[in-house]
């Protein structure tokens, strides 16, 4: 610090150096930030009046299933069919349970905040680089959240990379493994009544979505919006930019292509040496984890037909760090963020929000896409082989 500076440029420099990691306070930041949003929560459930979206017809469903009732089918609450997987249907009956059957929604508020805030210490710590090669404990936790709410489908494809180069080619393949028969074990109750109509349910890739109550692509007009072919042309296209970023970013750390992998592999055999693969899941970086995951759901959210404002929790908190990481240049990050805040915040959506969204997921893509160009660095060998005993 030079002397004699003003008091008033002495704290900006102080509080600049606090907010780049520059000070020995930089370290508290994410606890302050933690604690700030803690206090936040209470005063909204204390002040906010509560707004009723769905926990009556969660409730409603629940109490059917409580009842006795194993037919997906014939499942409905007072919005509509029961659309979500069966570990949906278990976690709200533990809450149906802890909150007298629905009618305690202030105890109800309270565990949601204190999920809330788990779920945001969870992204602090992935955000400090938590370091953690659990493969088995993060594909359990996958699953689980696969078996609530199918849109974790978006980042299937990533998430397998992620298994494959981290664990190789046996060792992916049970954890694999794993995670179906954890779908079979948890839905198993409902197969065995009808199992056709769970997977339609639960699983129901051709939903008909709503043009009143989409985020997104409202700019082109309910006729397009509804039609069979706008849907193909989404899907084609996310196919497309997903095959991109495989063979030329998310396989970088197997510094091999796409074809010379799939090749051995359909022979049932591993395209890498055991030591080959301990060099490939060294470089299976915390950094790369987040990088690939994260922009495989943004593609898909780039593509999705419709998004509902509740998808915005997938979107908030890994929107800063993808821009971050293809672009760290504060005021673009900065602006970009708060454009997506204002559009996601707008309600009901505009032809002006709409296309703020499609737009800001694009630059997103693309940003991300052209910013992780460089081949990721090496990781520490150590780790790799403490990781091949993590099963």
């Amino acid at each position: 610090m030079a002397p004699h500076e003003p008091p008033l440029k002495q704290a900006l420099r102080f509080a600049l150096d606090v907010a780049n990691g520059r000070h020995a306070l930089s370290k508290l930041i994410p606890l302050v930030l933690w604690l700030a949003d803690a206090v936040l929560c209470g005063l909204v459930i204390w002040k906010v009046p509560y707004t009723e979206i769905d926990w009556v017809a969660y409730m409603e469903q629940v109490a059917q299933f409580v009842a006795g009732e194993r037919d997906y089918t014939k499942i409905e609450g007072g919005t509509g069919p029961l659309v979500y997987p069966a570990a949906h249907v278990y976690v709200y009956t533990g809450l149906y349970y802890l909150t007298d059957r629905g009618k305690n929604v202030l105890l109800a508020q309270q565990i949601f905040a204190v999920l809330y805030m788990a779920t945001l210490a969870v992204v602090m710590l992935c955000y400090w680089k938590a370091k953690r090669r659990q493969w088995t404990m993060g594909s359990i936790a996958y699953s689980w959240g696969l078996g609530i709410k199918m849109s974790l489908l978006l980042s299937l494809p990533a998430v397998g990379i992620v298994l494959f180069l981290g664990r190789g080619f046996g060792g992916s393949l049970r954890l694999a493994w794993l995670m179906a028969q954890m779908q079979l074990v948890i839905a198993l109750p409902f197969l065995a009544k009808n199992w056709q109509g769970y997977l339609g349910r639960a699983f129901e890739l051709s939903r008909q979505f709503k043009f009143e109550w989409t985020v997104n692509w409202r700019m082109m007009g309910e006729e397009l919006f509804v039609s069979k072919q706008f849907a193909m042309v989404l899907l084609v296209l996310h196919a497309v930019v997903l095959l991109i970023f495989v063979t030329s970013r998310w396989l970088q750390p197997a510094d091999r292509s796409l074809v010379s992998l799939i090749s051995p592999m359909l022979r049932g055999r591993s395209p890498f040496t055991p030591a080959e693969e301990l060099g490939v899941s060294s470089r299976v970086t915390p950094d790369y984890i987040m990088t690939t995951i994260l922009s495989a759901n943004v593609v898909g959210f780039l593509f999705a037909r419709s998004l509902h404002y509740q998808f915005y929790v997938y979107l908030a908190w890994a929107t800063p760090y993808l821009l971050w990481k293809a672009w760290p240049y504060t005021p673009v990050v900065c602006l970009l963020w708060a454009v997506q805040e204002a559009a996601w915040n707008t309600f009901p959506s505009t032809d002006l929000s709409s296309t703020t969204v499609v737009n800001v997921l694009l630059i997103t893509v693309v940003l991300v896409y052209f910013g992780t160009s460089k081949p990721v660095k090496s990781g520490e060998r150590k780790k790799a082989k403490a990781s091949k005993k993590n099963r």
